[in-house]
């Protein structure tokens, strides 16, 4: 168990910044760390598979490779799936589900591939145990993993259960939240020390604030949560018992203030609540609050944000879906004037809220620095603005670009960073 391949995926733009992650938390580098597309592979340890689930910020899951074979056919899986010794990894009295990704598989049918991978590790155990365990598809108490690519097929053993983003403390939570990974990638690419003020304007249930307040105290991501690896044989419940108590040992108090405001006062009081759950609710101060009206908390700091789009509910007076608005009329939310679509927000006055959001910041936000993210490629223009960095990133399907701006006193506009991203 020394000497395990680990994978981690995660959200596309983001493998540098999980490559580094990986290196702090590990020291590993050269050929033990390798960036491939959609993630990083590591050659690490099993202690090392139990610390980065513990502690990783931007990886989807830690995934154990068992095999990476050649395939053309769903008879050549069966027969890779037969050579993996999954008799020392679970028992037969444990349930398992396989689960299957292609990217241009020659298979017709990734549902008949799950199937084949399924009978030959019931078939292996059937002939090692003289019985087989029983497939879960909703409750697994094992999760395999297959990617198929148009020649080879790599099979892993998930170590994490439910994805890395569920890091344990989110209950409340309004429609289309940010992902906890997407916030701590924001953070990353952002450089944000965790010493500086950090204000997300339009915070909906505090993803980013309460992620940097975690980032701020140094408490682990999974630190109030359960993973697969718990329930896998050669768990040793001692290693973890001492990673955790390490973990926890190294928490301290900010060196800095965090905010986070919202005009849905019904928001603020999910982000109160998850940030209580969270560990930080002494260390993030949440308030309700027009983005267009709100003042500066501190004299200067980063400005963090990932502003509405498509048909996500409104913030800062953002117009939102009739369909949503007496529902969200009693609750505190900005009244309906138009519908939200992903090339226009407009506020309650009917005017375009993002040049009307780059004035308030000239204005009032003079030393700050603000990241938006957004899909909107030419939201820099919209916003009369002179972006000094962009940085690609992927919110799930959705390809976006974390903008930096440099606010300063009247116009922003400032030539181009030559180091910009893309």
């Amino acid at each position: 168990m020394n000497q395990l391949k680990l994978f981690l995926p995660c959200a596309a733009g983001v493998e540098d910044f999980l490559a580094e992650e990986v290196h702090q938390l590990t020291n590993l580098q050269g050929d033990d760390l390798l960036v491939l597309r959609g993630g990083v592979l590591v050659r690490a340890s099993w202690r090392d598979a139990m610390l980065l689930n513990l502690h990783s910020r931007l990886a989807q899951r830690v995934l154990i490779e068992l095999s990476n074979t050649e395939y053309r056919n769903e008879q050549h899986l069966y027969e890779a799936a037969s050579q993996v010794a999954w008799e020392i990894w679970f028992t037969p009295k444990q349930s398992f589900k396989i689960e299957v990704t292609a990217q241009h598989s020659p298979l017709t049918s990734l549902n008949f591939a799950a199937l084949k991978i399924k009978d030959a590790v019931a078939d292996r155990f059937r002939h090692k145990h003289g019985v087989r365990p029983d497939v879960d598809t909703r409750w697994p108490g094992v999760r395999i993993y297959a990617h198929l690519t148009t020649d080879r097929a790599t099979l892993y053993m998930d170590t994490s259960g439910e994805p890395l983003f569920k890091r344990g403390w989110r209950e409340d939570k309004g429609e289309a939240p940010l992902k906890e990974t997407l916030a701590a990638a924001m953070l990353a690419a952002s450089e944000w020390d965790g010493e500086t003020p950090l204000y997300d304007p339009c915070c909906g249930s505090g993803t980013i604030a309460i992620e940097a307040a975690q980032i701020a105290c140094n408490i682990a991501a999974g630190s109030r949560r359960r993973f697969a690896f718990e329930k896998l044989l050669p768990f040793q419940p001692h290693v973890w018992d001492s990673l955790l108590s390490q973990a926890r040992a190294a928490e301290h108090k900010p060196r800095t203030e965090i905010f986070g405001s919202d005009v849905a006062h019904r928001m603020v009081d999910f982000a109160m609540r998850n940030a209580e759950r969270a560990g930080v609710a002494d260390c993030v101060q949440f308030r309700g609050g027009d983005a267009l009206q709100r003042q500066p908390p501190t004299a200067s700091g980063v400005l963090m944000i990932n502003p509405p789009y498509g048909d996500r509910i409104a913030v800062a007076g953002v117009a939102r879906e009739g369909r949503n608005a007496g529902r969200d009329a009693g609750r505190g939310a900005a009244a309906p004037v138009q519908v939200v679509s992903r090339e226009q927000a407009q506020t309650d006055d009917g005017g375009d809220f993002f040049p009307q959001l780059a004035t308030h910041w000239k204005k009032n936000y003079a030393g700050w620095t603000a990241w938006v993210l957004t899909p909107n490629l030419k939201l820099p223009s919209r916003m009369r603005l002179k972006e000094s960095r962009r940085v690609p990133m992927w919110n799930g399907p959705i390809e976006c670009r974390l903008f930096r701006f440099d606010m300063v006193a009247g116009s922003a506009r400032r030539p181009a960073d030559k180091t910009d991203q893309g």
